[in-house]
């Protein structure tokens, strides 16, 4: 799977899937699992650098401190909205509001989609930001995003 990257604004950021054949519905499935955990640890705030105690200790966690206030004290790192994964032939496409979530949200999904393509989706490519031209993108509005409108 090759990875790309195009103009990226955390804000407003198109993530790109080309498939090797058109996804059949129990791989369009699981894509949209992955993206929709991806992103509930993101409005939860489970990507933040600033806090990453356990990666910071190495290899022994025995008896590990973890400091508490330094977690509560970090601060937020938030995603905000999800459009809905949409399919158009071999390739897939989903909108981001990463908000303020790091770029260590971007390094988990990428290894995230590596995985689901060895082991139950081939996909050719990822490519994060910007637009295809063969599939423009429409002017939309935030409120059409909100994910959590999806689950009433």
């Amino acid at each position: 799977m090759d990875v790309k990257f195009r103009e990226f604004n955390p804000f407003d950021v198109w993530i790109w899937l080309k498939f090797s054949t058109v996804p059949s519905n129990i791989e369009q499935q699981y894509v949209e699992e992955l993206f929709d955990s991806w992103f509930l640890m993101g409005k939860l705030g489970g990507f933040n650098a600033e806090n990453i105690q356990v990666q910071e200790m190495g290899v022994d966690l025995n008896y590990m401190n973890y400091d508490t206030d330094n977690a509560e004290n970090s601060m937020m790192a938030l995603m905000h909205n999800m459009g809905q994964v949409e399919y158009e032939g071999m390739w897939a496409r989903c909108w981001f509001d990463l908000g303020t979530s790091d770029a260590l949200s971007l390094d988990i999904l990428i290894n995230s989609f590596q995985q689901l393509s060895k082991e139950y989706v081939e996909i050719e490519e990822l490519i994060i930001g910007g637009q295809n031209p063969d599939w423009p993108v429409e002017f939309r509005t935030s409120s059409l995003f909100d994910h959590s409108a999806d689950n009433n």
